[in-house]
């Protein structure tokens, strides 16, 4: 895993200058917390997808992936562009793709206290 040391000593600068609205960090990764949203948003980051590709990827309807992908588009995690009568979609910030590196890092090394963890639902239990 290559993690910036840099974006690591900005997070106190970050947090005491920043977005400092608890709310609005929750909301960040409530919307990541959804697991078709996630592995949409990986598929989008690794490269720009129509709805159609999007669908075929996540195995949804066109108007489930409508919902996910316009939660995606309006909190900023990617953008959509009209090619035509189709839309494309493409990562928003590059640095989302860091921050679910390390979300992987981080879930892989406390896979066992989170599979322990009664309080958080897993997606099967939703």
């Amino acid at each position: 895993m290559n993690v910036s040391t840099s974006a690591v000593s900005l997070a106190p600068a970050a947090l005491e200058e920043g977005c400092s609205h608890t709310d609005t960090v929750a909301r960040f990764f409530r919307a990541l917390g959804d697991p078709t949203r996630l592995g949409l948003l990986e598929f989008i980051l690794a490269g720009e997808r129509t709805v159609a590709e999007c669908i075929e990827h996540a195995g949804i309807s066109q108007p489930r992936a409508s919902v996910h992908l316009s939660c995606l588009v309006d909190c900023g995690y990617v953008v959509a562009r009209r090619d035509g009568k189709k839309f494309r979609y493409s990562a928003g910030d590059p640095r989302v793709a860091d921050l679910l590196v390390l979300a992987r890092a981080l879930a892989a090394d406390n896979s066992a206290a989170l599979d322990c963890c009664t309080r958080i639902p897993t997606s099967r239990q939703d």
